[in-house]
Order: C-alpha cells, then sequence, then structure tokens
C-alpha cells in the first residue's frame, strides 16, 4: 500500500470516528461534495489540502502522518498472553471485536449492555495491550489487521472449536442460510493448492470489503459469519464401510 493511499485510510476513519461527511468537509472548505470525493477517490491530496482538512479534524499535519504510521504497524496474530487476557474477560473480548469490525465508541455504548466508563476502561486496556491505539474523545485506532490470524492450537484457536464453531453449524430455529455448501472429492496435491490459493485470495476480498464498508454506519451493517474449512476427511458412515486392509 503506498504512503498517500494509507495517509488516505486513516483520514476516512477519523472522519468516520467523529462523524463527518464529505459534505460536512466541503462546506467547512467551501467547496463542492463531488470535489471532495474526487480528491479521495484519486488520492490528490495536496499539502494545502491535507492541512486544511487537518484542520477540521482538529489534528495537526504531523500527529495524521504519526497515526498513519501506527496504522501500518497492524497485528495480524496476538500473543498467546494477548488471546489469554481477552478470553479472560467477555466484555474485554466483545469490544475487541468491535474494535476490528470498525464500531465507533457511541455504537458500541449504544448497541450493547456497556457504559461509557465501563468502556472507556475497556478500551484503556486495549490500549494497554497494544490492540488498539486510544485518542483523545473516547476515539481510537484499531491495530488488528484485517487478515488477522488467531495462533494454530492458540486459546482463541481452541475457544472458536469449541464455543464459535459448533453454534454456527447449528443454526437456531427459523434462522435461515444466507448460503451454504458442502463439497467433497479426491484431489491431487496440485489441485489441492490451486483451491487453498483461491481460499486465501477470498479471504483477502472479503477483508478489504468489511474495510470499505466501515464507513457505513452500523444500522447498514449486518452481523454474517463465514466459515471456510477444508481438511482430509472422510464422513464415519462411508470410513466404516472401507474394508480391513484400507481402514
Amino acid at each position: 500500500m503506498s504512503q498517500i493511499t494509507q495517509i488516505r485510510n486513516t483520514l476516512k476513519q477519523l472522519l468516520r470516528q467523529q462523524n463527518l461527511t464529505y459534505k460536512n468537509i466541503a462546506e467547512k472548505l467551501n467547496m463542492s461534495e463531488a470535489n471532495i470525493k474526487r480528491i479521495f477517490s484519486t488520492n490528490s491530496f495536496t499539502l494545502d489540502r491535507l492541512e486544511q482538512i487537518c484542520e477540521v479534524l482538529q489534528m495537526s499535519m504531523s500527529d495524521l502522518f504519526i497515526i498513519a504510521q501506527k496504522q501500518t504497524q497492524q497485528l495480524s496474530q496476538l500473543t498467546i498472553e494477548q488471546e489469554l487476557e481477552l478470553l479472560a474477560d467477555t466484555k474485554l473480548l466483545l469490544v475487541a471485536v468491535c474494535v476490528r469490525d470498525a464500531w465507533t465508541f457511541e455504537e458500541i455504548i449504544g448497541y450493547y449492555n456497556i457504559d461509557q466508563h465501563e468502556a472507556i476502561r475497556l478500551l484503556a486496556r486495549l490500549d494497554r495491550l497494544k490492540i488498539i491505539n486510544l485518542l483523545p474523545n473516547n476515539h481510537f485506532k484499531s491495530l488488528i489487521a484485517q487478515d488477522f490470524r488467531w495462533i494454530p492450537g492458540g486459546p482463541l484457536e481452541k475457544f472458536m472449536e469449541q464455543e464459535v464453531m459448533v453454534k454456527f453449524m447449528a443454526p437456531k430455529k427459523d434462522e435461515p442460510w444466507t448460503f451454504r455448501f458442502y463439497l467433497r472429492g479426491r484431489y491431487s496435491q496440485t489441485s489441492i493448492d490451486i483451491i487453498q490459493r483461491k481460499l486465501n485470495q477470498l479471504t483477502k476480498e472479503a477483508a478489504v470489503l468489511n474495510q470499505e464498508d466501515a464507513d457505513l454506519p452500523l444500522h447498514k451493517r449486518q452481523h454474517f459469519g463465514l466459515l471456510m474449512a477444508m481438511r482430509p476427511w472422510e464422513p464415519s458412515l462411508f470410513e466404516n464401510m472401507r474394508r480391513p486392509e484400507k481402514r
């Protein structure tokens, strides 16, 4: 990612945290909303324009560059200690998930049974764990990468296997599947590598879409789960019918 693209993405996140739109920026800079959209879509920021937008955000350009630089140092994986601390406090885990999904402070306390004081305390703990950068006025910057993965065999993976995946595969009554498809077969190693590469690409594309949708208000985004899994496996009812020498 280029540095100017990183600056643009940081600006978009800061605007959303302060509930500012392109229209608000256009009005304050005496410009048309179309011009502001064009500047952001084409990354055509001049230094003067960047300084003006920073003034609207009530920060200096150096503050913006520092935040953008920290944004490049995102976590693709936590430590064992970080995972254990998240799992030890359900509300802390919940807020960490909300942060990763680009919720604002107001959205967190408005949607969940967490008061303002408790939310600030939880954010401070996430800052101490280096999962976010806590900013003034209860704003924050997530340090969790969109392609975040838990430690293989670690606490979060075990939690996901025991508490999330089992329940995910057993929907509540009248809860529909948006899409469900099971595919099996016998594949060469070359074909397996191709399938894995395509699945990895899909996870990256889904992460990009999640990041882009973060600009939308909460009521325009739905909670969704996407589970992708692939491993050597044969249903036990088939396995039990193998000849003894094939088991």
